[in-house]
Order: structure tokens, then sequence, then C-alpha cells
């Protein structure tokens, strides 16, 4: 099996052409700069099986030469910047099978997976190599440009690839630092069969999900953040276009993965200081405050102001529903010239290049360095079970805590929830996963009691900017009627809240970890 390391970005057509002619790069040639057309035709079954198990099948055409490829998807496989994959030359347009043998794929065929296999994309690109090398490290750069075929369904590809093939990780991240210092280029997580498979599902300007985070049970503290933390951020970004669309999902699960970026952050603070990381914490805030407004207003609007339409015993809440509807397409337009912005565009790759190899790899506080090499089972039982423990204790007196005390136990909540899915992988077994499932199942019944408390405080906020007797908005009287009901209502809920995350937190309480 080839562990490939490689790193993706985006670039406009005109962009790529200009990298090829960068001096800076044309010195560090050392080879000649081939071009190829490559078609690659992947292979999957009609319920797309291969693909729920992770699973990549192509067929690439180089001229007369076919070359089956067979890949691990989900992120994790491979390590940072890494998938599993296997490759070998074939004789005909169709996958060889008989060759998979010792390979991710080898357990999944089987008689019917032969018969149902049939080809479900292509993709089609003019690919320009230039072999480099800096400082003893040999690379492949690629310059990529042409289209992805699924049925009618047709979408560029305009990026460059850079891929290590012999040398220190660090220098893959310098040289795609200075690229992106030269021209306006973009961290580009997906790879091409995630962009096939989605235009393939009609998905491809679709909200993106997380993927399933698969970790070594024997990796190091240092390795699983690594891991951890490209997943998240490849889940932000992999709904950039949703985004732009102005999607209300899409911008959703942008923000998801942010905060899932933050809470790995949190959890790994240990292993993962300095100024560069605080740079990338401000950095990652700024995004998620662009998209927090959009949220608040889907929410207010979905769950009570439409309701209330319904119900209400008179007709103002009609005008706060067009008013706030006018408000809600604002803040979508907010959240998309963020995603367009320069900033932006250098979050992704600052953030990528940091966790792969920042500053905070290479710590020379002797504690820091052991905890970074440490198994991380062993960082992950003693750091969940303290903050267990001061969730437990705060949650025992959330009668008496106030709203900004109680949005923080929210927080802390949310963190240690997502840290269960981070690790599940690290404590395999079927009698763990059980009891992984249960712990998750009633940790999220607290935190979706303690958001519903957050979401009438954060109504609270957005009614008093509304009623504000210093606002002169045209027809303000009706809009603070309507307001005034909802907000009254939702107050009169607060304490049956408090009750349900009392309640929640003791059964909580009583669930037994997974990682002992």
């Amino acid at each position: 099996m080839a562990q490939e390391i490689e790193l993706k970005l985006g670039a406009s057509p005109e962009t790529l052409r200009k990298v090829a002619e960068l001096p800076w790069l044309r010195e560090t040639l050392d080879g000649p700069v081939n071009s190829k057309k490559l078609i690659s035709v992947y292979f999957d079954t009609p319920k797309l099986k291969l693909r729920s198990k992770g699973i990549a099948l192509r067929v690439r055409h180089i001229g007369d030469k076919r070359v089956q490829t067979i890949k691990v998807i989900h992120k994790g496989g491979g390590g940072p910047l890494g998938r599993g994959e296997w490759e070998q030359e074939i004789g005909d347009d169709t996958p060889d099978l008989a060759l998979a043998k010792g390979t991710a794929l080898e357990p999944l065929i089987t008689k019917r997976l032969r018969c149902k296999l049939r080809p479900v994309f292509e993709t089609d690109v003019k690919r320009m190599t230039m072999p480099v090398c800096v400082g003893g490290s040999t690379m492949e750069i690629a310059l990529d440009r042409g289209r992805i075929k699924a049925g009618r369904q047709r979408e560029p590809i305009s990026e460059v690839e850079i891929e290590l093939k012999h040398g220190d990780p660090s220098e893959l991240t310098r040289i795609a630092e200075r690229l992106a210092a030269s021209l306006p280029l973009a961290y580009h997580p997906r790879p091409k069969q995630d962009r096939g498979y989605a235009l393939l599902t009609d998905a491809a300007a679709g909200s993106v999900g997380a993927a399933a985070i698969v970790l070594d049970p024997e990796c190091s503290t240092a390795e699983a953040f690594r891991v951890i933390a490209l997943a998240c951020l490849d889940h932000a970004l992999a709904n950039e276009q949703a985004v732009r669309a102005r999607d209300a999902e899409g911008i959703h699960q942008m923000r998801v993965g942010l905060r899932r970026l933050r809470a790995a952050l949190s959890l790994f603070k240990e292993i993962v200081q300095g100024s560069e990381a605080e740079a990338v914490k401000t950095e990652l805030k700024w995004l998620t405050d662009r998209l927090g407004p959009a949220r608040e207003l889907d929410v207010l609007i979905d769950k009570r102001v439409r309701p209330a339409r319904a119900t209400a015993p008179f007709d103002e809440i009609g005008v706060l529903a067009r008013y706030l509807d006018g408000q809600r397409a604002a803040a979508f337009d907010e959240a998309a010239e963020a995603v367009d912005s320069d900033r932006y565009r250098a979050i992704g790759l600052k953030t990528a290049l940091w966790i792969v190899d920042g500053p905070w790899s290479r710590s020379d506080d002797p504690m820091i360095a052991a905890t970074q090499d440490r198994r991380a089972t062993d960082f992950v039982a003693e750091m969940m079970a303290k903050r267990l423990q001061r969730i437990l204790k705060r949650a025992a007196k959330v009668q008496e805590l106030s709203p900004l005390h109680r949005h923080k136990l929210r927080i802390a909540v949310k963190k240690l929830r997502y840290a269960t899915e981070f690790f599940a992988t690290l404590f395999p077994g079927s009698k763990r996963e059980e009891r992984r499932q249960r712990f998750s199942t009633a940790l999220k019944a607290v935190q979706s009691a303690l958001g519903t408390l957050n979401d009438l405080e954060a109504h609270k906020r957005i009614a008093g900017a509304i009623a504000h007797p210093r606002q002169r908005q045209r027809k303000q009287p009706q809009k603070a009627l309507a307001i005034g009901f909802i907000t009254g209502q939702e107050q009169m809920q607060t304490s049956h809240c408090l009750e349900r995350v009392g309640e929640a937190a003791n059964r909580f309480g009583a669930v037994r970890v997974f990682w002992k």
C-alpha cells in the first residue's frame, strides 16, 4: 500500500496558468515539466455501497495505459493529509477485482458486488506535472484543469495538488505557504471523488455533514489532534458552496464544523499552545461570528415566529415575520460575503498548514513534547474524566446559575459530546461502543435542554434590538408587540427548561463512561 501525503489548493483557471510561470518555482524544478490527459472513471453499485464503506474504486486512462486505484476515502484512513491507496496497472477499462486482494476493498467483494459494479461518474482532466526539490525533499506539483461528469451534470476542476514523494512533510507546507503568498490560492480539501459523488446525487451545492473520524488506538496524542482538527476544518470548508447559495443548512453545517474545530483546540489545549494557536482561534471566531446571525434568525423564524403566526390572535405577527425574513436574507448575504473574502481564503490555508506543521508540533517544552508523544487513549481518558466531573458539579446547581454561566455549561457539554464522537475508535469493542452510545445519548439530552435555554436568551437579545425605543423602524410598534408576545411566551418556559436540565443531568450522571 502506498501512503499519499498531499495537499490540494483551489485556484481560478487564470491563477492556475500563473502558477506554472512563477520564477521561484521554476528554479526548484528537478526534472522536465510534463502534460497529459487523464480520464478517471469511478465505479460503484447503484446504491453506492463502496462510498458508504469509505472506499473509492477508479480506472484511470492515460493514453493506452489503464491504472486501477483503490482508495480509503474516510478522513483518518491515512493520517493527516494522507489516505490509504493501492494502485496497479490493468489491461482493460473495467476493474480487475482479482487484484484487490490485501486492499481495503477485499472484504466487500462478493458475487453480488461483481454483478452490480458499474461506472458512476468520471473526471476529464488536463494535468501539468512539475517535479520539484526543496531542502532535500522531492515533491510533485500537479496543475489540474478539466471537469467532473456525472450523467448530464458537469462541474469544473481547477486546482493545484502538491504531493510529497520523499522527505520532510514540513517542506510541503512551506512550499504551499509560498505559493499562497504569491497567488490567490485556497485550501481545497474536497477530493475529486467526493465532488463526483456530490454531483451524482445532486448535492454539489448542498450542505455537507461531518464525516466519521477514524483513529488508530495506538496513535499519539499529536497524531490524534491532527486527524481530528483536519476533519473538522474539512467539514466546515466543504460547505462553502452551500453558504454562497444562501442555504440555511449549509450555513449551519459550516458553523458546526468551526465549532467542532474550536472544541478540538480546547480538548487538546495541553499540547496546542502559543501565539499562532491564539491567532488561529481568533480567525475561527471571526468566521463563526459572521455565520451566527443567520443561524439565530433562522431558528427564531422557523421555531417561533411561523408557529405563532398560525395561532396568535392579532395580525402584527405577519409584520414581524416579513421584517425578520428581510433581516435573515441580509444575514445570509453577510455569511456569503465572508466566504468570498480574502480573509476567509487565508483562514482555510493557514489553519490547515498550522494543524499539520505549526510551531505547536515542535515545542521546546519537555512536558508538552512528552504529552504530544503520549498514547492518545491515555491522554483522552484523563482529559474526559476531568471534564465530566466539572460538568456534573455545575449541572447539579443549574437552578442557581446565571444565563451566562448556563451558556458556559452548555459549551462545556457540547465539547464533551464532540469528544465522544472524535474518540470513538480509540476505544474499540462492542461493549464499549454500546456504553459510548448510551453516554452520548444522555449527554445530548443535557445539551438539548441547555440549548433551548440559550435560544430563549438569543431571542431576548433580538427582541431588545427590535423593540428599543431609539430604533426608528417602519411599523415598529407592531413589530414590538409581536416580538414581545413571542418572547413572553418563551420566558414562561424557562422554569420547565431548567427542570429538564436537572433531570437530564441526573440521568447522565448515572451513565457508565466508555473509556474505562
